[in-house]
């Protein structure tokens, strides 16, 4: 085995891998306790910059800005709302240390090339997420919020007038929803690369389930999703285009994989000896 594939063959007694377990466990909450405790702190402004999409599909809607309100029904409900976000903000601050303990604590057991391929998913999984986040942010709730505006109802020619008047808790867990829902999808390149790596799909068998793909991701928009179609398509086609960029990167990884065993069957033939 060349020195690049070597591995940390030292044996290690149990008890030193639970202590090691619990080091990073440690630093792990310890991070997302310091974000949720940031995050409670400045919960009122995170949810006052989390309504702005909202505002901007009152004035999209005509609507007068300064006149828009959310609401809560229960005594409780805008500080349980508060603890939410903080919980939210805290995991999403805290998941760079908590990817970091995780790798740390397996990079032991793998080859020195495994620990090489497996740090850029590090970096590109909260890329990806907040790509996604963002789309979430700054184009799907304010279509979402504009869809529901303009079911509003005016008292004219009689009819009994019907205003959109949001509870807090139920906004959130709207914006809170979609924007996993679109992190987890952005994951979608990550994960079929990483199982494309282990030897579990190939690039033509992901190409074979295209229709079904296709399917199934304008299923998950429908569920997750307000029904509008606009949300749901700007859920479903975002996953299959990322579907497309991951049969891509499959491809880049079989190419790449068999460059590898290429070099490593010349590097092993022998010379030919010379008469």
């Amino acid at each position: 085995m060349s020195a690049g594939n070597d591995i940390d063959d030292k044996p290690q007694p149990l008890v030193e891998h639970l202590i090691e377990l619990r080091k990073r466990l440690v630093w792990s909450l310890a991070a997302f306790f310091a974000g949720f405790l940031l995050c409670f702190a400045f919960a009122k402004d995170l949810f006052n910059l989390l309504v702005l999409p909202y505002k901007w599909a009152v004035i999209w809607s005509g609507l007068d800005p300064d006149k828009m309100q959310l609401i809560y029904t229960a005594p409780q409900e805008f500080f349980f709302t508060q603890i939410k976000i903080s919980l939210f903000g805290g995991l999403l601050i805290a998941f760079p240390v908590i990817a970091f303990q995780v790798y740390s604590f397996v990079a032991p057991g793998l080859y020195k090339n495994e620990r090489s391929a497996f740090l850029p998913f590090l970096v590109a999984s909260p890329i990806l997420f907040v790509i996604g986040g963002a789309i979430v942010y700054f184009f799907l709730i304010p279509v979402v919020m504009l869809f529901f505006l303009g079911m509003q109802q005016t008292p004219e020619s009689g009819e009994v007038a019907i205003s959109l008047l949001p509870k807090v808790s139920e906004y959130l867990s709207l914006i809170m929803s979609l924007v996993l829902a679109f992190g987890l999808v952005f994951q979608l390149p990550v994960v079929t690369t990483l199982l494309s790596r282990a030897g579990l799909v190939t690039a033509e068998w992901l190409a074979k389930q295209r229709k079904f793909a296709i399917v199934i991701a304008f299923i998950i928009a429908a569920v997750l999703t307000p029904p509008d179609p606009l949300s749901q398509l700007g859920l479903a086609l975002p996953t299959v285009l990322l579907y497309e960029v991951a049969i891509y990167a499959a491809k880049l990884v079989e190419r790449r994989r068999k460059e590898e065993q290429a070099e490593a069957a010349s590097e092993e033939t022998p010379p030919e000896d010379e008469t």
